[in-house]
């Protein structure tokens, strides 16, 4: 909860084939110390991962360079997600995209609020303030060529009592490309709410996909396919696509 007190939930390709047979849409991996540590998120893993998989997934976690994208690319990943390179060199981006195409290129943007209120990004799984503005960032990585902004609010990681509307509104407000809200999500209808309410283009979520009840058992679900139906007409009367 809030990128601490870590909690091992079970063997990780176990959940893929678990999400695969409840059809999810998309898997997103994030190894969220590999920065702080300098390393990179474990190939044998991603490769792993793709020969479990039945959709689309991306990963992230400590990518620093174009060969780094190559080989996890290579390995079978759709997309990579990309956070603290993003921060340090903004035209690592560019670069990315230009060599990947856009579409292959997701930036995560960690943010938490100061004591005063505000919105700040931070990288390194959250232990170092960014010099940037949070929302200027977010506009520049769409002018470098970024195909999809991932939005974590820290202060609302593993909470499950709804994601922070004002913030995605907020993005999705300033940027024209896809806003993937994550951070919070306790409920189908903060997920339709994120969706209707604040523009997002997608809800990612994790706890609540993981834990079960008050005390938090370990039960992996998914949304059947009426409630997906449910959601994909709300995202539809939304405008999202």
């Amino acid at each position: 909860m809030n990128f601490k007190n870590h909690r091992y939930i079970g063997d990780p390709i176990n959940a893929v084939k678990i999400f695969s047979e409840k059809e999810a849409d998309e898997l997103l991996f994030l190894d969220i110390t590999a920065s702080k540590e300098n390393r990179i998120i474990s190939l044998p893993f991603v490769k792993k991962i793709a020969d479990e998989c039945y959709m689309p997934f991306g990963v992230g976690g400590g990518i620093q360079s174009i060969e780094h994208i190559r080989t996890l690319l290579n390995a079978g990943a759709e997309k990579v997600s990309i956070n603290s390179a993003a921060v340090t060199d903004p035209e690592f981006i560019r670069e990315a995209a230009d060599i990947f195409g856009s579409q292959s290129i997701l930036v995560s943007i960690d943010v938490r609020k100061n004591l005063f209120g505000n919105y700040r990004l931070y990288s390194h799984c959250g232990t170092k303030a960014a010099g940037h503005d949070l929302f200027a960032f977010v506009k520049m990585m769409e002018n470098c060529g970024a195909g999809e902004i991932f939005i974590n609010s820290i202060d609302k990681d593993g909470t499950m009592n709804g994601y922070d509307l004002n913030l995605v509104k907020e993005i999705t407000n300033i940027v024209g490309i896809p806003v993937i809200a994550c951070g919070g999500a306790g409920s189908l209808n903060d997920i339709t709410a994120v969706i209707d309410d604040a523009g997002a283009s997608a809800a990612a979520a994790g706890s609540y996909f993981v834990f079960h009840g008050k005390k938090r058992g370990i039960l992996i679900s998914y949304p059947d396919k009426d409630e997906r139906e449910t959601l994909a007409r709300f995202s539809a009367d939304a405008g999202v696509k």
